[in-house]
């Protein structure tokens, strides 16, 4: 014998339903909020005024034909620089380590030249994974670079 669906069946499956939908959506809040890594830029607004200097900026640097790769060794940055003719030395680099989910606060480092071409860190940068952003300068020529370090 089949019983009839009543009413009491109808507000059983509705308060199930949205029980169910309530807990995922609190259950995807609570992970959006726990890894949000914070914003590219602040204002993207603003960003977008500057964005074709930044185009130039990047199509310059390329036209230096620099090769650039950096990578942690030990408990420090190292960076490799070269162009066409050889290393680059003599440079002067100033990067920021920032980490990926703005868990941590950024670093300042300073590189020193420990070989042809070759500049470490002189700060210790610290364990995990970092985004490198360099600001170079090498006989009147500016290039910017980002660069990731795994941990």
């Amino acid at each position: 014998m089949r019983r009839a669906f009543t009413g009491r069946h109808m507000a059983a499956a509705m308060v199930a339903f949205f029980t169910v939908v309530v807990s995922v959506n609190i259950a995807m809040a609570t992970f959006a909020t726990r890894t949000f890594g914070g914003t590219v830029v602040d204002n993207s607004y603003v960003a977008s005024q500057q964005f074709n200097r930044w185009l130039d900026e990047a199509a310059t640097a390329r036209s230096y034909g620099w090769a650039m790769a950096a990578k942690r060794v030990g408990s420090h940055a190292e960076l490799s620089l070269r162009d066409a003719s050889g290393p680059i030395d003599g440079a002067v680099i100033r990067a920021v380590a920032e980490h990926p989910l703005g868990r941590q606060p950024d670093v300042a480092l300073r590189f020193e030249r420990v070989g042809a071409g070759e500049y470490r860190s002189s700060t210790a940068l610290p364990l995990g994974r970092w985004r490198l952003r360099f600001e170079i300068r090498s006989g009147g020529r500016d290039v910017r670079f980002i660069d990731e370090v795994p941990a």
